[in-house]
C-alpha cells in the first residue's frame, strides 16, 4: 500500500524591501513521504525571496518535470525555475534550457555541497541563466523546526538577508553565492536551448 502526502496549511505574509513586494500567501502544502520538513520549509523560504502572482509549487518532490517553484509568463514559458538540494547536472542542464532564469538552493550540509559543487562546478559555469545558492546546515535545520501541520509565517527581506519566524522562533537565512547568472552575456533573441 502505497504511503500517502502529508498536507500542511500555510500562511505567509512576505515584506521584501528590496524588491518592494509585499503579500500575504495561503498555501496547502502535499508533502511527499519521502520529503523532510527541512526540504518543505527550503521550499517556502524560496517562495518568499522569490514571491509573485504568478510563482506557483511544483507537482513535488515524486515529479521529474517540474522543480520545487516555478513562475510562468502568461504564454506558458517558463521565466524562472526555482529548485531546492544537490540535483545532477543533467537536470540543470534541462532546466536551464527550458527557462529565462534557474535558481538552486544548495543544502544537505558542508561536506555534501561541497563534494556535489566539486564534481559539479566546470560543467555548471557554461550556463549564464543559472544562479546556485549555498544554504548552511544550522539554517537548514532552524527551518526544519519551524515546520507544523498548520503554520503562520513572516518572512522579511531586506539588504538581501531574510528573517524567516513562526510562532515562537527566528532564523536568519543568508544564502552564500557559489555562482550567479551572467545575464550581460547572454545571447541576443532571448533563450538559449541546451543539449
Amino acid at each position: 500500500m502505497a504511503l500517502k502526502s502529508t498536507i500542511f496549511k500555510a500562511e505567509l505574509a512576505i515584506s521584501d524591501m528590496d524588491r518592494g513586494y509585499y503579500g500575504s500567501h495561503s498555501f496547502r502544502i502535499a508533502r511527499h513521504p519521502s520529503e523532510t520538513d527541512e526540504r518543505m520549509m527550503v521550499r517556502l523560504m524560496a517562495f518568499s525571496r522569490h514571491a509573485d502572482e504568478r510563482l506557483e509549487f511544483g507537482k513535488g518532490i515524486s515529479t521529474d518535470d517540474e522543480p520545487a517553484l516555478w513562475r510562468r509568463d502568461l504564454t506558458g514559458a517558463i521565466e524562472e525555475w526555482i529548485d531546492v538540494g544537490l540535483p545532477d547536472e543533467k537536470w540543470l542542464r534541462k532546466a536551464c534550457g527550458r527557462s529565462r532564469n534557474v535558481v538552486l538552493y544548495a543544502y544537505g550540509g558542508h561536506h555534501s555541497v561541497d563534494v556535489w559543487w566539486g564534481q559539479n562546478q566546470k560543467l555548471l559555469e557554461r550556463f549564464d541563466n543559472l544562479t546556485i545558492y549555498n544554504l548552511s546546515l544550522d539554517t537548514t535545520k532552524a527551518l526544519a523546526k519551524l515546520a507544523a501541520r498548520s503554520m503562520a509565517l513572516q518572512a522579511t527581506i531586506q539588504d538581501e538577508q531574510l528573517w524567516f519566524s513562526g510562532e515562537d522562533e527566528n532564523v536568519v537565512v543568508e544564502p552564500m553565492v557559489l555562482m550567479k547568472a551572467n545575464p550581460a552575456s547572454r545571447k541576443s533573441g532571448g533563450d538559449r536551448q541546451f543539449t
